[in-house]
């Protein structure tokens, strides 16, 4: 016979019946789950109301029914520790140089979250944290490039970018990175494949960047990724392995030639500079020299007119005084004198320079004649004078400084 099949008397082996029960009554029947549970949350005072009794039971006696107040309970409280946990989840913090874009249900919310502590429902909002300050920086290393004359070579370029519009950043383009690696591939191969090989070895490098920042730019754009290329380089261009050294002694070459020019166009500051200062020092003395010859003969007519004005009152004397003075100016810067007196048959020589020369040497210095010694040396010349009288022969006071003598005859 099974266990749980009745007997017919009272020794019957029943599992729930007086001999496997507890509680010593015969038709005690399976402990109550409900009940264990409340007796379990009522001792730790999770749910309120107070304690029911140990037996749980009814005043009426029989077996209890489910508690419909202890289990609601039960729910309220599970559900007040998933909304505090679900609140608690919902903070978030945006650094200085991020922005945040909030998706709520799929839709982009109007502002994009500044920089601070924000809360957002969870499950409800998705909150993107975007850099928009942070410079990033990425290098594509081209292989086996063709240029417009057939030529192929390997480029290598650096792109510097950043982040301008988040909400386009995260919405427009699945994968933005990835768009701006393809973008950047095709600008590069589009702008090397319209010039030259050499052009591109040598000097355009500067305009390859450029037509390439260029292109990237607008594909960017064309495609709302909100990356703003910042610049783009080419670090590197090498040339095929066959003509490399070609090549290698072309761009020496420009640069032997670059050198030449700076030191060329050094030399050129140093001697303009030169050659203006002597030009303008030229400048100045033919000035100084056109101030001179005009005062010069300023001062000509100045005397001209007094002199003028001295002849009319004295004619003789001024006349005798001219003379003088245009026979000392030509004899000025002779050091010998010849005289030929009318009339006579012999030519007298002076040589003042020897006269000169032995004074000195018996004076030890030369130094100039006074008026007396002029005169006794003019006396010494009288004999030789013919048909000079002793009174007048020479004006000795008219010799400039030794040099040469007036005669009279």
């Amino acid at each position: 016979m099974a266990w749980n099949e009745p007997g017919k008397n009272g020794n019957d082996p029943d599992p729930w019946g007086s001999g496997g029960g507890r509680r010593g009554g015969g038709n005690q029947g399976p402990p109550d789950i409900d009940e264990v549970i409340r007796n379990l949350l009522g001792r730790f005072g999770v749910l309120g109301g107070g304690s029911r009794g140990s037996s749980g039971r009814s005043s009426g006696g029989g077996k209890s029914a489910p508690g419909k107040g202890m289990s609601g309970g039960l729910l309220a409280g599970l559900l007040v520790v998933v909304l505090v946990v679900w609140g608690f989840l919902g903070f978030y913090i945006v650094d200085e140089a991020e922005r945040a874009v909030v998706l709520r249900f799929g839709r982009v919310l109007d502002n994009t979250v500044t920089p601070g502590l924000h809360w957002n429902p969870p499950l409800i909002d998705e909150v993107n944290k975007v850099n928009v300050s942070e410079l990033n920086s990425k290098e594509y290393q081209n292989r086996a490039m063709l240029t417009t004359d057939e030529n192929i070579i390997d480029i290598v370029v650096t792109v510097q970018y950043r982040i301008d519009d988040p909400v386009k950043y995260v919405i427009a383009v699945q994968d933005p990175e990835r768009s701006l690696d393809n973008a950047a591939e095709s600008a590069i191969r589009h702008v090397v494949g319209g010039n030259f090989m050499d052009q591109i070895l040598t000097e355009g490098r500067p305009i390859v960047a450029a037509d390439v920042h260029e292109r990237l730019q607008n594909y960017m754009d064309l495609y709302n990724t909100g990356i703003f290329v910042n610049q783009v380089n080419v670090a590197e261009v090498i040339p095929p392995e066959a003509v490399r050294p070609a090549f290698e002694d072309v761009i020496e070459a420009r640069e032997d030639e670059q050198r030449a020019q700076n030191q060329a166009q050094q030399y050129a500051n140093r001697v303009i500079p030169e050659a203006r200062g002597e030009a303008q020092r030229q400048i100045e003395q033919a000035n100084a020299y056109k101030e001179e010859v005009i005062a010069r003969a300023e001062g000509d007519a100045s005397r001209f007119d007094q002199l003028l004005l001295e002849y009319q009152k004295a004619p003789a004397v001024t006349r005798q005084r001219m003379y003088i003075d245009s026979i000392q100016d030509v004899m000025t810067a002779s050091s010998k004198i010849m005289i030929d007196v009318e009339g006579g048959n012999n030519m007298l020589y002076v040589p003042l320079d020897k006269i000169l020369e032995q004074n000195t040497s018996l004076t030890g210095a030369a130094r100039p004649r006074s008026a007396s010694e002029w005169r006794d040396f003019a006396d010494e010349l009288a004999p030789y004078l013919p048909n000079v009288s002793s009174g007048g022969a020479v004006d000795a006071t008219r010799l400039p400084n030794g040099r040469s003598g007036v005669v009279r005859p």
